[in-house]
């Protein structure tokens, strides 16, 4: 049971991850696989506000997750705004540009050294049925199942949210509906990058954050993705706890060091056995 509690603390980190990528892949169709760079961004941000400058703690939240906003419309006018032929190829690789861009900055502004802030809250063990969970961990595990349902619920119900999920299916017919295609994609970005921040927000306290943790933040909330379904939202939650408590597991019987190659094992067997993952569905393209 320790091992199933200690996967739901790194399984909510991936479900905040994955959600991001369904975000941006809702609503332009690309994969951003700068996704996991605004974690780490999230995760120095928290660090200057509180460390360095002492700013107070609930202040230097708010500042954390606007800048992450803003860092996400920055890659979506900067970046890619800008591209002249806008496939699907151009853009991907223009998110690999911002991500190796991002990870330049951060060793450049923070260095190679690892970084850590202190617990937002009292540092307490519970017992649990079949183990123990801290207070912080518990923290992060309710904080990301709210956020995860409000947005998931936001882009199925609300009428603002499915504009979101039209630019994907149709941005032509988008556009003659009356929805401002470009906004909706510089928002989707922006939402993507407050919900790295907040997610670097939240595991900071609990693991150091370092210059280059967004490779594999990135990876892991995307092999949760696929495994849930790409741009299913309730795949996302699945997909994040499943792979993140597999791998708790896996590291019960192989060695700690071949733990983060199980998430690419996920990853492989997913795509060769069912490649629409649990929640996705097939799509039929009218030629």
């Amino acid at each position: 049971m320790q091992f199933l509690y200690s996967g739901l603390t790194t399984g909510s980190i991936y479900v905040l991850v994955a959600i991001g990528f369904n975000i941006i892949y809702n609503t332009t169709g690309i994969v951003n696989f700068a996704q996991g760079e605004f974690v780490m961004i999230g995760g120095m941000l928290i660090y200057t506000t509180l460390s360095l400058f002492n700013v107070p703690m609930l202040l230097s939240f708010i500042l954390t997750i606007i800048l992450s906003f803003i860092l996400g419309i920055i890659s979506e006018k900067l970046f890619l705004n800008r591209v002249k032929l806008k496939n699907e190829i151009n853009l991907i690789t223009i998110t690999l540009a911002i991500a190796i861009i991002l990870r330049g900055l951060a060793m450049i502004i923070w260095g190679r050294d690892s970084l850590k802030v202190e617990p937002y809250i009292v540092e307490k063990t519970l017992n649990v049925p079949g183990g123990v969970i801290t207070t912080n961990s518990l923290m992060v595990i309710i904080i990301s199942i709210i956020i995860a349902l409000s947005l998931s619920a936001f882009f199925k119900f609300n009428k603002y949210g499915k504009a979101f999920r039209a630019c994907q299916i149709d941005t032509y017919a988008a556009a003659n509906c009356g929805i401002n295609v470009k906004n909706i994609k510089m928002l989707s970005f922006a939402i993507a990058g407050a919900l790295g921040g907040i997610a670097g927000i939240l595991i900071t306290p609990i693991t150091f954050v370092t210059y280059n943790d967004g490779i594999m933040s990135g990876l892991k909330g995307f092999s949760a993705a696929v495994l849930g379904g790409f741009g299913s939202f309730t795949g996302a939650i699945i997909g994040g706890y499943l792979l993140a408590i597999l791998e708790s597991f896996f590291a019960l019987i192989f060695p700690s060091g071949f733990k983060d190659a199980f998430a690419f094992l996920v990853l492989l067997l997913v795509l060769f056995s069912f490649p629409n993952g649990i929640f996705g569905k097939k799509k039929a393209d009218r030629v």
